[in-house]
């Protein structure tokens, strides 16, 4: 399957001044539609991990899987970048496939099976890493809302809400390890310390 390569050779085009942007296929729309809105958020939740990664916090095991995971998510991109057309297209677009979702659902798996199950809802912190995945798993949580909102207007590949959805349940398993395998988890309290 041939894909097309990225050549930057200008960062400022000029193109988008007037509040519209260019998608995969060539079509302009407004910055504020919500095929743009929804591969802003899988941007942003790309440069999340890119946070958790630079700072340093993570084995050399977990960064080789949250670089994959990086490398998944401009696939992500790509994919609700060209809108899904029965009109023949230059090139065959990029798709996010079953694989990559049964890849994520292995490593949930394995994940799950270093920790002990949960008998509360844990509250996000712990170490910085732990933090920062719990940060990056609710931007996926977004991603996915964003996603799903735009399938009720346009055709979508379903495996990307997969994927985002898996995803989060992964980073949230992966926060888990990284707070000593689950033992550093912050429990909820319900209600708190109103009582005191």
């Amino acid at each position: 399957m041939a894909h097309t390569m990225v050549y930057l050779n200008r960062i400022y085009t000029k193109s988008g001044d007037a509040g519209e942007t260019s998608l995969g296929n060539g079509e302009r729309v407004p910055k504020t539609h919500a095929r743009i809105i929804a591969y802003g958020c899988v941007d942003e939740l790309n440069s999340s991990l890119g946070v958790i990664l630079a700072l340093g916090n993570v084995s050399s095991v977990r960064s080789a899987q949250l670089q994959k995971i990086q490398n998944d998510l401009f696939d992500v991109g790509a994919d609700l970048c060209v809108p899904e057309s029965d009109q023949p297209l230059e090139y065959v677009p990029l798709r996010v496939t079953s694989d990559q979702v049964l890849a994520l659902e292995r490593e949930i798996d394995a994940a799950t099976a270093e920790l002990k199950p949960l008998t509360s809802f844990i509250l996000p912190g712990g170490t910085p890493a732990a933090a920062l995945l719990h940060q990056s798993r609710t931007i996926c949580r977004r991603a996915e809302i964003d996603v799903l909102r735009l399938t009720a207007t346009e055709n979508i590949n379903p495996q990307v809400a997969i994927y985002l959805n898996r995803l989060s349940d992964l980073l949230f398993v992966l926060a888990r390890l990284e707070n000593d395998q689950g033992r550093a988890d912050i429990l909820w309290k319900p209600g708190g310390d109103r009582n005191s």
